[in-house]
């Protein structure tokens, strides 16, 4: 799963986001609501932990962000706040989840992974990502376009799971960028060409079309219609 952690306490996300790499989930981390709630938005994210009190833009707030652009994501908003109407009103927001803090990190995990369960029933069998002849079995690590074998390098199988997951949508070289290479500050947006080309050599067969588009100004798109 990709994780997305909204939270203002330096400490603690940088231990939730330890606690959660250590279960092998990609974590990604914002530190103020704005910032939060513009990476959310990307829609690249099974589940969004968020505090509730943040600088700008408050838990809540990027709740009903979030639902309003009917993103998928799972919510799961964090608080000291206990009361029953505190909980009822976080819930109201949007969120999916509620856990009051302190918690004990093995109950973040617990909720995060019941989330993410949830969701993977609610948005179908996502063990497999299809379009058109390509297939990305996640759970097997394996690639391939009609009967042939694809052998990816990790970056390549992540560009190539990045535009699975938005078939037919056109994704800025930012977009990307964020999604393969997850924040990374040194590398530079021309990395995505470089891949891009990388992926067309694999992905190319005789009598078969360029998968993957180039939209003019923005980036690429995975064509879903007889790729």
């Amino acid at each position: 799963m990709r994780i997305l952690i909204i939270e203002d306490d330096q400490r603690l996300i940088r231990l939730m986001k330890q606690v959660m790499e250590e279960e092998n989930l990609a974590v990604d981390t914002a530190h103020d609501g704005d910032t939060g709630l513009e990476l959310a938005l990307r829609g690249m994210y099974d589940v969004a932990v968020i505090d509730w009190m943040l600088p700008g833009r408050d838990g809540p707030a990027i709740c009903r962000a979030v639902r309003a652009a009917r993103l998928p994501t799972a919510l799961l908003l964090l608080t000291a706040r206990s009361q029953v109407e505190d909980r009822v009103a976080g819930l109201d927001s949007g969120a999916d989840d509620y856990l009051v803090k302190p918690f004990a990190f093995e109950e973040l995990l617990a909720r995060v992974r019941a989330l993410g369960r949830r969701f993977d029933v609610a948005a179908g069998d996502r063990s497999e990502l299809r379009c058109g002849d390509l297939v990305l079995d996640l759970r097997a690590r394996t690639a391939r376009r009609g009967s042939l074998a694809l052998d990816l390098s990790v970056t390549e199988w992540n560009l190539l799971e990045c535009l699975l997951r938005h078939p037919g949508q056109a994704l800025t070289r930012q977009q990307i960028l964020d999604y393969v290479w997850s924040y990374q500050h040194d590398v530079q947006a021309s990395m995505v060409e470089v891949y891009v080309s990388y992926l067309r050599r694999k992905l190319n067969q005789p009598g078969k079309r360029d998968p993957i588009q180039t939209v003019r100004g923005i980036g690429y798109r995975l064509e879903p219609k007889d790729a």
